[in-house]
């Protein structure tokens, strides 16, 4: 088995060193200092107390890299469409794409049963040209949960959780989805295949569209946007809204609003990932965190005002920072 990382930062870096060191031909595709380390001295993964190295290919040129049987998405959503074309020399026919970004995912319409079936998600797909590229029936769904961060060129430190949910886009239990369950828990990742993949991507965003643009407007860590009761009552409607799209669309939750609040403020004083990209002068995950929250209630005719009002604001700061 072969597998490109394609954006080799915390997270890539962290599956790429682990899947390496246990027996997987890995090739990262990075950039600027991180890369020119990685090349020099290896991949290295702080994690446990423990000092890993691995010694793999790395490169900015994806034609150097050849074709694989998977290739890891590891970029923000964002940085998907301008790279997506460039893509090409690592696919062959039986590739598939895994999707390890946070959000609404630009295939999440494919083999999903509904008047809604196939459509383009234009937040994250502007165009379709992603859907277009690299065709729906190569996604593979991935939730990651591990935190990880680059404290220095070709060093990354894991800081918390090993779970990396899987799953196709119609349910399936396909061999190719089993085969990659097994390689990365054959690396130390807990990697189960779920049938409901999408129920999985928004249990997590409904965390990610209510917590991190509310903390890029008040700079407030989780810990203190939970226990500041008016901000927690936004962080609430938000997040009420939220639930009533994906429930439209057929999701399932397995716990209440209040419940899935009470997780976030028990993560501590933690900064959320967009405001630490504000915090770092990065581009933020708008689209995909919250404006395409906001773009499904439109297609399902759920209003979402709280959210609206937030991503106005937060695109504002979003654009005052750039200035």
């Amino acid at each position: 088995m072969n597998i490109c990382i394609y954006g080799a930062g915390a997270i890539g870096g962290y599956l790429g060193v682990e899947l390496a060191l246990s027996g997987v031909d890995v090739t990262l595709i990075a950039r600027g200092p991180h890369l020119e380390a990685i090349r020099a001295h290896g991949l290295t993964l702080l994690i446990d107390g423990e000092r890993k190295v691995a010694r793999v290919r790395a490169t900015d040129r994806p034609a150097e890299a050849g074709r694989h049987d998977y290739v890891i998405l590891g970029l923000k959503a964002h940085s998907v469409p301008p790279i997506i074309g460039g893509m090409a020399p690592l696919v062959g026919p039986e590739t598939a794409v895994v999707t390890a970004q946070n959000g609404v995912p630009w295939w999440y319409f494919h083999r999903l049963p509904g008047p809604h079936e196939d459509r383009r998600v234009e937040s994250v797909d502007p165009g379709g040209r992603i859907w277009e590229t690299l065709g729906p029936e190569r996604a593979i769904g991935c939730v990651v949960y591990p935190s990880c961060e680059i404290v220095e060129p070709g060093v990354v430190q894991h800081i918390d959780g090993r779970r990396v949910m899987l799953g196709e886009p119609d349910g399936s239990k396909s061999d190719r989805v089993v085969r990659l369950s097994q390689a990365l828990a054959a690396a130390g990742l807990k990697a189960p295949v779920r049938p409901r993949i999408r129920d999985d991507i928004w249990l997590k965003l409904w965390g990610n569209c209510s917590f991190n643009p509310v903390s890029v407007l008040t700079l407030a860590t989780l810990e203190e946007m939970t226990s500041h009761p008016p901000t927690r009552e936004v962080i609430r409607q938000i997040m009420t809204e939220a639930a009533a799209v994906a429930e439209a669309l057929g999701v399932k939750f397995p716990v209440d609003v209040e419940t899935r609040i009470g997780w976030g403020g028990d993560v501590g004083a933690h900064k959320t990932s967009m405001l630490q990209d504000l915090e770092r002068g990065r581009p933020m995950e708008i689209d995909a965190l919250v404006g395409a929250v906001s773009e499904l209630g439109r297609l399902v005719g759920v209003p979402t005002p709280t959210l609206d009002a937030v991503l106005a604001l937060v695109r504002l700061r979003a654009d005052l920072a750039t200035r």
